[in-house]
């Protein structure tokens, strides 16, 4: 893609590639930033990514904020991924640009979040390039503003050491809107792997937080204190969860303690944020380690109840039989077959729904539909699940014993097939079959366009009632006094 002579302004207030202090572009203090990231050396005709492997469309987006004087780079998991010869799923982009000015550059740009600002540019089909404004981080712009104040007035007007205190012990983070530099920004993520930034312009990776030696140790650390950063965010622990899980990672010690302190502080995070997350871990192929780590990490118990409540009451052999449905889950999804939360929820609650408690003295066994109420209703509570996904995982769940010829259907069988829940739910029914080896017959059955015979597992079932005929009575008769 050629640039015009507009673009040179924004060459020139990219970081120093020798460690001067540059003007931040659209900074309205005239602040510097200090570049002190590790900078590889690249020529323009070898860069550091190759740039067939770079979104087109990101690209335009970054060359067009280059063009208008802002700092762009691709930052995050793509860079991550392309330094670790994977295909990114997203391009996201990182500017200096405030997203209100983002907004003006892109007649197709929609700016989305309250807590987080970000801005929204999209293209056709769908895509959408994703880009952030340089921020700092929050908590560390009070500090150094109650520092500065403390330090201007020693005495009377001083912060109070109580007031101090409070603040220390809650690090949760409420708002992120506060605007910085490129090196702010690197600072204040999560993880180092994800605070690499790729400078297009140049062909070169930025460093500010040492992500590539993280990259080649196969770690997952955060950047600076664990126990501030996982507190500042809990949903962290989710995420470095699946980063360790998806890349194959180790997590580096300090950080998993921390994960383990933080874990209590999981149900103050936004329900869906959290919610979301664990989605994201089931979508991802890599349910069976996901839920192994956050098991070891005591977090099921907050995360999935009913779920921890199998693992302890069924012991090895229930964690036997999960993992194999489990790991079967996986295999699909890395496959490629695609899957909505109820498919996946279904899948997982599958086993559990089949190993309900045995009931109390004197009362009666729980029907499987009690059973799955009872499931859905402690996601319903605690972890916010909304009610469709609730309603379409239910319908999945009591399909299965239809599908395996425990249960008939009112309706036929045929009827049943055209039913708009079928499809979701004979692709748990092969997870199942897939798990413990049961019901293939049955499953081959179905999947051929038949129905299952009793022979596939289907109890005999005892012939309908005939329907009583009514007997013609004759002509009335008439009274005799008529």
């Amino acid at each position: 893609m050629t640039r015009d002579s507009t673009a040179t302004p924004a060459l020139e207030a990219s970081p120093s590639r020798r460690g001067e202090p540059v003007p931040a572009p659209g900074d309205p203090g005239g602040q510097t930033l200090h570049a002190e990231a590790d900078i590889v050396p690249a020529t323009a005709a070898k860069p550091e990514i190759d740039p067939g492997k770079l979104d087109p469309d990101g690209l335009k987006v970054i060359h067009r904020l280059l063009q208008h004087g802002h700092q762009a780079y691709f930052v995050g998991g793509c860079v991550r991924d392309l330094l670790l010869g994977r295909q990114p799923k997203d391009f996201d982009v990182a500017t200096s640009a405030h997203p209100g000015e983002v907004r003006a550059l892109f007649r197709n740009c929609r700016l989305i979040g309250r807590r987080f600002r970000l801005a929204h540019v999209y293209f056709k089909g769908g895509k959408v390039i994703e880009v952030s404004t340089f921020r700092a981080n929050p908590l560390e712009v009070e500090e150094e503003a109650a520092l500065a104040v403390a330090d201007e007035e020693l005495d009377a007007t001083a912060v109070p050491s109580d007031e101090v205190e409070e603040a220390d012990e809650d690090l949760l983070i409420t708002h992120d809107n506060v605007f910085g530099t490129a090196e702010q920004d690197a600072r204040r993520r999560d993880f180092t792997i994800n605070g690499l930034f790729y400078d297009v312009a140049h062909g070169q990776v930025i460093d500010y937080v040492r992500g590539r030696r993280d990259l080649e140790e196969k770690l997952i650390r955060t950047i600076g204190d664990p126990e501030i950063r996982i507190r500042e965010d809990p949903v962290r622990v989710l995420r470095a969860v699946r980063f360790a899980c998806k890349l194959d990672f180790d997590i580096e010690p300090r950080t998993y303690a921390a994960m383990e302190g933080a874990v209590e502080d999981l149900p103050r995070c936004a329900p869906a944020r959290v919610l979301e997350e664990t989605f994201r871990l089931l979508r991802g192929g890599i349910a069976l380690p996901s839920l192994k780590l956050l098991r070891a990490l005591d977090a099921l118990k907050i995360l999935l109840p009913p779920l921890d409540d199998y693992l302890v009451r069924h012991g090895p052999e229930g964690e036997r039989r999960f993992d194999a449905f489990a790991s079967a889950l996986d295999r699909r999804v890395r496959s490629g077959q695609l899957f909505d939360d109820a498919m996946l929820l279904a899948a997982l609650l599958l086993p559990i729904s089949r190993a309900a408690p045995p009931p109390e003295d004197g009362l009666q066994a729980p029907s499987l539909a009690d059973v799955i109420e009872e499931l859905l209703a402690k996601f319903v509570q605690t972890a916010r699940l909304p009610r469709r996904i609730a309603e379409r995982c239910r319908a999945i769940l009591l399909a299965q014993p239809v599908l395996n010829g425990e249960r008939r259907r009112r309706g036929s069988l045929a009827r049943f097939r055209r039913h708009p829940i079928f499809d979701a739910a004979l692709v748990v029914f092969e997870i199942s079959v897939e798990a413990t080896g049961e019901h293939r017959e049955a499953l081959e059955a179905w999947q051929s366009g038949s129905v299952p015979s009793p022979s596939a597992g289907a109890p005999a079932v005892a012939a309908r009632r005939r329907r009583r005929r009514r007997r013609k009575r004759g002509p009335r008769a008439t009274p005799a006094h008529a």
